[in-house]
């Protein structure tokens, strides 16, 4: 069964992202909206290396004002059923996927033609966050960053079903902010002899 984690979006639908891969074999791709043009010299808005939170990251080369949109998110549209039956979070050793909810029926999945924005790393506290826009999935700065800062967004993650106790491990946030919630799990909660059922699309 495929979970899902939600996020916030400038229209009425809502979306989600998950937990990208410490070492991806996918080689990013590149983006002309990805850079500017500097006193004549085209600068980029981010690099990917490796980040403390997990993995790789990505960060700001340049400064980033509140609302510069960053990157799409890319990679190969898939059916919830396509989804289900390459990913199950259950088997996992580590939680690693790169699904993103588009609605209820598409999802994208950034393992296939996917480019630097799976490599956004989850914070409690984030500077970023994802946008759902006429079917297309954008990160965006919410926060004014500075060059060397990592950028992250929230990933809002769900889980359908009753709690279990290694989903503690299994989905710990490493962000170190102070606010951090231990957890990438959006309201996570305690073991309950009543199910969760997810009353947003899944991703």
């Amino acid at each position: 069964m495929r979970k899902s984690h939600s996020g916030r979006s400038l229209g009425p639908t809502e979306l989600g992202a998950i937990k990208p891969m410490l070492d991806d074999p996918v080689a990013p791709k590149g983006n002309s909206t990805h850079s500017v043009v500097l006193m004549g010299r085209t600068q980029p808005k981010f690099v990917v290396r490796r980040s403390s939170i997990q993995g790789k990251g990505v960060f700001a080369s340049r400064r980033i004002h509140p609302g510069t949109r960053i990157i799409e998110y890319q990679g190969e549209r898939v059916s919830s059923e396509e989804a289900d039956r390459r990913y199950d979070d259950d088997h996992m050793e580590r939680h690693h996927t790169f699904l993103f909810t588009v609605d209820e029926d598409i999802l994208i999945d950034a393992a296939v033609d996917g480019n630097e924005a799976r490599f956004i790393n989850h914070s409690c506290d984030p500077n970023c966050e994802a946008v759902l826009e006429d079917g297309r999935v954008y990160i965006e700065a919410i926060k004014n960053i500075q060059p060397g800062v990592e950028l992250t967004y929230d990933y809002h993650y769900e889980r359908e079903g009753p709690y279990e106790k290694g989903w503690a491990e299994l989905y710990a946030c490493h962000c170190g902010a102070e606010n951090c919630r231990g957890t990438i799990l959006d309201k996570p909660r305690p073991p309950t002899r009543r199910s969760r059922r997810r009353k947003k699309p899944r991703r």
